[in-house]
């Protein structure tokens, strides 16, 4: 068998001078001596800022960004968003209390998720949130708490529709799932509402995540958006919000390309008119996560050792999959393939060779890059993991062996 492994795509988004990675306006060095630690997360604002930027210029206007705030909850990233998104979802209580912290208004941030405890139902409740309703269990629950409170409560139904995002690297909808309501089942759900007298939202139409196909997402959009007209023809009152999800992926690993966010937007647009005529009072909302921080985010460790073994090189560093999960290849791949990787603060190097970063845990699963090849590193190098601003952190096991936490900056 072969141990060529394919090459990573250069990524651009943070600059290179004199062959030191850039991020927040500052080389990577100067930033390390700045957080005074590693291993660290580094997030880079601008990049964030012009992301969004770049979605308002090619989705039409009236589309409402919602920031889906489980892909990086870090309470700096959530108050610089609030600033530049129109609303906030969250799926927890902790969620939740960072988001009621930011400048967001309260009727702009929802609740989704199964399993939702009475407390956070309360909370969500008195606060004003939209609830994503996950079953008719949960529309009960949360009409009995409102009698409780005093309270009419905001609701939406999360809707488990009868197809899925073609080539998403998560289906989020189709088949049985843990998560909304069978989309049969609504209207009949609906019929309920109105005897429990919610004020009723609208819907919530998520089928699928990461995914970078544009005429998958194209196809996607059409079906959600007829699926919630047909619904609406049973909803006890005019659908005022249709969050119809995210989705949108950005490249990891090899031959991966970019999404094409122009022909996203243009088919949108070509949708939205008879959107627009049969109901005319609804709030088209893109949901999004992953795709507004996880380019913006890198992770970073230092290399404490180089050992040779039996003809392989390791890189044995501070960090591993305690920190970053994802990177490692245990958050759900499959096949395991390598993050994009680099030595941060020798970004060419005049030296290369084909090495394998491992981290400090008693393991074999933590492997940050398995022989790939970089710059020739020593011990006080410092790797970086590219596309690290989503799902990294909160999404690894930090307790595992108990090392200490990294930290995370926004920049």
């Amino acid at each position: 068998m072969s141990n060529i492994r394919p090459k990573h795509t250069t990524l651009t988004q943070f600059s290179v001078a004199d062959d030191c990675l850039q991020i927040g306006g500052m080389s990577l060095v100067r930033l390390a001596q700045r957080v005074g630690q590693t291993p660290f997360y580094a997030y880079d604002r601008q990049k964030i800022t012009q992301r969004v930027a770049l979605l308002r210029q090619h989705l039409p206007g009236e589309i409402h960004l919602h920031y889906a705030m489980k892909a990086n909850p870090m309470p700096a990233v959530v108050q610089h968003m609030a600033n530049l998104v129109d609303g906030i979802d969250v799926a927890s209580l902790g969620e939740m209390k960072v988001a009621l912290d930011t400048m967001m208004a309260s009727t702009k941030i929802s609740f989704a998720g199964p399993g939702k405890r009475a407390a956070e139902l309360s909370c969500a409740i008195a606060a004003g949130i939209v609830i994503n309703m996950e079953s008719e269990q949960e529309m009960a629950h949360i009409a009995s708490l409102g009698e409780d409170l005093d309270i009419c409560p905001k609701v939406a139904v999360r809707v488990n529709p009868d197809f899925e995002l073609k080539s998403s690297a998560i289906k989020m909808g189709g088949g049985s799932k843990p998560f909304g309501v069978d989309a049969e089942r609504v209207p009949a759900m609906l019929a309920r509402m109105g005897e429990l007298g919610l004020n009723f939202e609208g819907f919530h139409i998520f089928s699928g995540s990461q995914n970078l196909k544009a005429a998958a997402l194209q196809e996607a959009h059409e079906k959600t958006l007829q699926l919630a007209i047909r619904l609406a023809e049973n909803a006890p009152m005019p659908v005022r919000l249709l969050n119809i999800g995210g989705g949108f992926g950005i490249p990891y690993f090899p031959g991966e390309e970019a999404l094409d966010i122009v022909a996203v937007g243009e088919n949108l647009q070509r949708l939205l008119a008879e959107v627009k005529r049969q109901l005319p009072q609804s709030q088209i909302v893109l949901e999004l996560g992953r795709y507004l921080v996880g380019e913006a985010g890198i992770y970073v460790c230092r290399v404490l050792e180089r050992k040779l073994s039996r003809g392989q090189v390791f890189l044995v560093t501070d960090g591993g999959l305690h920190h970053h999960l994802a990177a490692s290849g245990n958050f759900g791949q499959v096949i395991r393939k390598n993050y994009p990787v680099v030595v941060g603060n020798k970004i060419r190097g005049s030296k290369r060779e084909t090495v394998s970063v491992v981290g400090p845990l008693c393991t074999p699963l933590d492997l940050l890059a398995d022989q790939m090849e970089m710059a020739r590193a020593e011990a006080g190098d410092m790797i970086v993991v590219y596309q690290s601003g989503a799902y990294g952190l909160t999404a690894s096991p930090t307790a595992f062996l108990n090392h200490p936490p990294p930290v995370e900056v926004l920049v």
